[in-house]
């Protein structure tokens, strides 16, 4: 395996997704993209109708979280992982496989919220339709292994 992809929403079990995706990498000596997919624009921040004070706002978020990303994947190098951080916008699930094809990545690395059936029913899970439209390998990390390790 040569590239991989850990895709991160920030949330507190992106931490172990981390982890186990730099495990993976360095045992294969392989490329990790961090990649976070943020939400798109409103549709009127775009087009100059929209406040400059959103517009400005959006932009100061997006690059903070970039910087976040950049920092966490320089971390990752000084511990001898190749990794690479990605900040892309986009619909989610669609955004971390078309950034899975672009890569070439081999493994998809990506976290589980532990949300019930209803939940998923109701507003759709990004690792349920990751996993169902994947080409390629998907490890899920599921939100209950985070938990379990943060209580010992």
């Amino acid at each position: 395996m040569k590239q991989m992809i850990a895709a991160l929403d920030l949330s507190p079990i992106s931490d172990e997704v981390v982890k186990r995706a730099a495990s993976i990498a360095q045992a294969f000596s392989a490329r990790l993209v961090l990649l976070h997919v943020a939400a798109p624009d409103p549709d009127f921040v775009g087009f100059d109708v929209g406040p400059q004070s959103v517009r400005d706002a959006r932009a100061h978020e997006l690059r903070d979280e970039h910087r976040a990303f950049q920092q966490l994947a320089k971390q990752l190098r000084e511990t001898g992982v190749n990794a690479e951080a990605g900040l892309v916008q986009g619909p989610t699930v669609e955004t971390i496989l078309e950034q899975a094809d672009r890569q070439k990545a081999e493994l998809l690395v990506l976290g589980s919220h532990g949300h019930g059936a209803v939940y998923r029913a109701l507003l759709g899970s990004v690792s349920q339709g990751v996993l169902h439209r994947s080409k390629i390998p998907v490890m899920i990390v599921p939100a209950h292994s985070a938990e379990s390790r943060d209580a010992s």
